[in-house]
């Protein structure tokens, strides 16, 4: 499984129905996860992220297709990096030429 990190935002309407924000998170983590995303971290953020999800999919388009899927309901702006761990990260520098 690849793994992933989601940077949020809220929107407007995010932030004006921010208690129902926990709601939202348990709602997101079960449709991700039936679109074959598994949420496996949750972070508040202080800076320029409100908030933070570490997440694994197997496949870029899975992922996309999930956080489109999140977004289009109008709580979060997101920003969605593909991150490698530290034995991915020294397999593909050990395979440089």
């Amino acid at each position: 499984m690849a793994t992933y990190l989601v940077l949020c935002n809220y929107t407007q309407q995010g932030i004006a129905n921010v208690k129902q924000s926990p709601a939202r998170l348990d709602a997101a983590r079960d449709a991700l996860k039936k679109l074959g995303v598994e949420i496996t971290g949750v972070y508040l953020a202080m800076g320029r992220y409100d908030l933070i999800l570490l997440a694994q999919a197997p496949d870029d388009a899975t992922v996309a297709k999930a956080i489109l899927a999140v977004s289009s309901q109008g709580n979060v702006h997101t920003e969605t990096l593909r991150v490698f761990n530290e034995a991915e990260f020294r397999k593909i520098i050990s395979e440089l030429p």
